[in-house]
């Protein structure tokens, strides 16, 4: 009898191939598979060193390499793609066997999904997978979804695989159905939040301080030992000091600057729009990618007149910029705990927000250093209504007013665009508001379109009749 798979993985693209070298390098036999099986062949040439791989050139030969409960991955583009290997696997399977889909796809498909193949007797696990392919290869943040006897014949590989932190693995169960991709959706669109206000730090050292990028790269550095510490910061350092071997110039300069994306974080607004949620720093983070695209407005605007850009002290400016790239990063992250919370009370997920904290500190793009400071933040309240209460978050970005307001302003006067900055100050201005102006915006509402308005001072709903003699009738 053949050599039976703990588990199998289909696709073997980078991220699918990656993700089975990694099983096999923890020992687990894993079944390997893909629509052409040159790539089948070549990944066993070459690295089945590593561990057990069985290869298969059949679903049906795939399927039968797996060993009862069959776990069988997904690595294919999310979409229509996802759907055709469902639908080719699914009908080989038997109830208890379980399909993982660990790509990209939009948690409104998971939860369709699970659920069709859930009256088939099957576990569909949609599980987010950060870290690109050398965190797939080396071990990942990884968000499972689906049910918890799913999570029972899978965690164990799961966790096995993932990135480790003071021995903890990156790896939980999120909760039922499309928890773990909407959860990981909004760590994607964290993800772009965090990488616009560290372009907006680089900026704003470069055309208000006059750095050159060699030396915004030491800057980059100096912060990344301290709380800014991050993979993100780490890299951006790596990246400024890069020199083009073509042309000598710094790699930056040589780049385009039009930023591209995939559609998570895309999701990650539009779903907040749906719960409610503001999360105004990530919705600018998503559009100043798109604003960098459209080269056409762009280039008929660059005669448009703004300020002379007249440099400033850089003494203190770099201190400055870290207190309001350090502020600015709270409340991108509040606003993403936020929309987690509020998905989750939504689709009743009961996902651990410190639980999510604690999955991030290893293997995915935003892993840092202050993941910690969240995860005792939830572990000292579970119910926090924003992480800007919580003690250290609150203390932070106490500290950092001046400073996150002057960079802010310096950025306007240079006509250098703050998005990032700027958005999250607001946020940051509207929540400690002892009164917003939507009062005025109801009294607008209620005057064209009779949308009724409440009062501060008694319970229920009132209309004014602004056509007529303007009394106040409840509604």
């Amino acid at each position: 009898m053949a050599e039976q798979a703990r588990i199998g993985v289909t696709g073997l693209a980078v991220m699918g191939r990656n993700l089975a070298r990694n099983l096999a390098r923890h020992g687990h036999p894993v079944a390997v598979h893909n629509r052409t099986s040159t790539k089948t062949k070549a990944l066993v040439e070459e690295f089945g060193h590593e561990g057990t791989f069985v290869p298969a050139e059949s679903a049906e030969d795939f399927v039968a390499a797996l060993e009862r409960p069959r776990r069988l991955v997904i690595m294919v583009k999310a979409g229509a793609p996802t759907d055709a290997v469902i639908d080719e696997f699914a009908p080989l399977l038997e109830p208890g066997d379980m399909i993982v889909d660990g790509g990209n796809a939009h948690f409104a498909d998971t939860r369709r999904r699970e659920a069709a193949l859930r009256e088939r007797g099957l576990h569909f696990v949609g599980t987010g997978i950060s870290g690109g392919e050398e965190g797939a290869l080396n071990g990942p943040s990884i968000m499972p979804g689906g049910s918890a006897e799913s999570y029972d014949a899978l965690g164990p590989l799961l966790e096995d695989i993932s990135a480790k932190v003071d021995g903890t693995p990156c790896a939980t169960h999120v909760g039922p159905d499309g928890a773990g991709h909407f959860v990981k959706m909004v760590h994607n669109g964290i993800e772009y939040a965090d990488m616009q206000l560290i372009a907006e730090a680089y900026d704003l050292l470069r055309h208000a301080a006059g750095l050159a990028p060699a030396e915004i790269a030491e800057v980059f550095r100096t912060w990344n030992t301290g709380r800014l510490e991050s993979y993100l910061i780490e890299i951006t350092a790596e990246v400024l000091a890069h020199t083009d071997a073509a042309t000598g110039k710094p790699f930056v300069d040589v780049v385009l600057d039009q930023a591209e994306q995939k559609g998570t974080g895309r999701w990650t607004v539009q779903t907040a729009l749906d719960l409610g949620v503001p999360v105004g720093g990530i919705a600018e983070a998503v559009f100043a990618r798109a604003v960098s695209g459209h080269a056409d407005v762009r280039n008929a605007s660059q005669n448009l007149p703004g300020p002379s850009r007249a440099k400033v002290e850089e003494s203190g400016f770099a201190d400055a910029v870290e207190q309001a790239l350090y502020a600015s990063k709270i409340v991108a992250y509040a606003q993403g705990f936020h929309e987690i919370q509020a998905g989750s009370a939504e689709y009743d997920w009961s996902i651990d927000p410190g639980a999510m904290a604690t999955i991030w500190r290893g293997g995915c793009i935003i892993r840092a250093r202050f993941l910690d400071k969240i995860r005792e933040a939830y572990d000292a309240d579970p119910g926090l209504p924003t992480l800007l209460k919580a003690e250290h978050f609150a203390e932070a970005v106490g500290a950092a007013q001046d400073a996150w307001r002057q960079v802010i302003t310096t950025g306007v006067r240079l006509g250098i665009p703050t998005p990032g900055f700027s958005a999250a100050l607001a946020y940051y201005d509207s929540l400690r508001a002892e009164r917003l102006p939507a009062a005025l915006t109801q009294g607008q509402r209620d005057f064209f379109g009779a949308h009724t308005y409440r009062r501060t001072d008694r319970d229920g709903s009132f209309h004014t009749l602004w056509g007529g003699d303007r009394t106040e009738t409840g509604a």
